[in-house]
């Protein structure tokens, strides 16, 4: 049996929808909202099984990795959020790289030698690296609307990914993987389902209109924090209002928090675009984790709010 196990946010889908038109096979899907990251401990499989990792943190599924892995289980990881130590196992085939200026979506167009660039180009544009989607969008000889319309799919893909449950999200990673993976470019997709990609930028366009009205829970020059109501729309925008305020203001740490249904808040952490460094650390103080450049919290509990701010700011001060 084959398995694919993706984070449910532009990168992974990006990742996996690459890997899939360069090797095509049928396999069962294990994905879920962005923040649903202990996917592995989710797959049942059985020696001679074959189990692909995307865009998932290592760290955070090492027990299940290695339970898999003792039994028999052939796989292959790629990745790059903080991994912890790698385990040295022979079933095991890892491609991670930590780098702030790189996301899964580019380290598997490098793996297939840039077979399909612009679905990377794409999966770069969710996860906010835009530097590094222009740049390797170079060698496609796109125009500029183009290359605007994978910036707005990426963003969109990434933000139907956030949510608390699937049922806050306008469509299920693993439907919406199923609609985008038979296109050999993202523009393909554009053309041929216009209706399901306005369906994306609408839903994506209400919810920053009503996020755009939230004043600032806490800000000073070097950081900033949102804490935003319970509703849907608000889990759903928590990660690209964070993208959008970094890229407003690239000199500044943000924090988006939206409630989640444990009483808590979700927490999503962005560095400032001209230092790309800190976010892990931070969040992993709280539980949390992530990459250099963006990380998150699960479960913040809201009478270590005061306890958070103060740790943020000593991060980007």
């Amino acid at each position: 049996m084959n398995i694919d196990v993706f984070n449910g946010d532009a990168d992974g889908i990006c990742s996996l929808i690459q890997l899939r038109l360069a090797y095509p096979r049928e396999s069962l899907l294990v994905t879920g909202v962005k923040r649903d990251i202990g996917l592995l401990t989710r797959v049942e499989a059985t020696p001679g099984d074959e189990v692909v990792v995307l865009d998932v943190s290592l760290d955070r599924n090492r027990d299940a990795l290695m339970r898999l892995l003792d039994k028999g289980v052939g796989i292959f990881y790629m990745d790059h959020h903080f991994p912890g130590e790698i385990p040295c196992h022979s079933g095991l085939t890892a491609e991670i790289d930590t780098d702030a200026n790189v996301c899964t979506s580019l380290l598997m167009d490098r793996f297939l030698g840039a077979r399909y660039t612009a679905w990377a180009v794409t999966g770069a544009f969710g996860d906010n690296l835009d530097a590094a989607a222009y740049r390797v969008a170079g060698a496609l000889n796109m125009s500029a609307q183009e290359l605007h319309d994978l910036k707005q799919l990426g963003i969109c893909i990434n933000y139907n990914a956030y949510g608390d449950a699937i049922c806050d999200l306008h469509i299920p990673p693993d439907l919406l993987y199923k609609e985008l993976v038979g296109y050999r470019s993202p523009l393909e997709f554009i053309g041929d389902k216009p209706h399901l990609y306005r369906q994306l930028l609408e839903g994506y366009a209400q919810d920053m209109d009503s996020v755009a009205q939230v004043q600032a829970y806490f800000a000073t020059d070097s950081v900033a924090v949102f804490v935003l109501p319970d509703q849907k729309w608000a889990r759903r925008v928590s990660g690209v209002w964070g993208n959008e305020l970094a890229n407003r203001y690239p000199d500044r740490a943000h924090a988006v928090l939206s409630r989640n249904r444990n009483g808590g808040f979700q927490v999503s952490v962005r560095a400032p675009l001209n230092n790309k460094a800190g976010a892990d650390e931070l969040c992993r103080q709280f539980s949390g984790g992530g990459r250099k450049a963006a990380a998150g919290i699960d479960n913040l509990r809201a009478e270590y709010i005061d306890n958070f701010i103060s740790a943020f700011q000593t991060t980007y001060s």
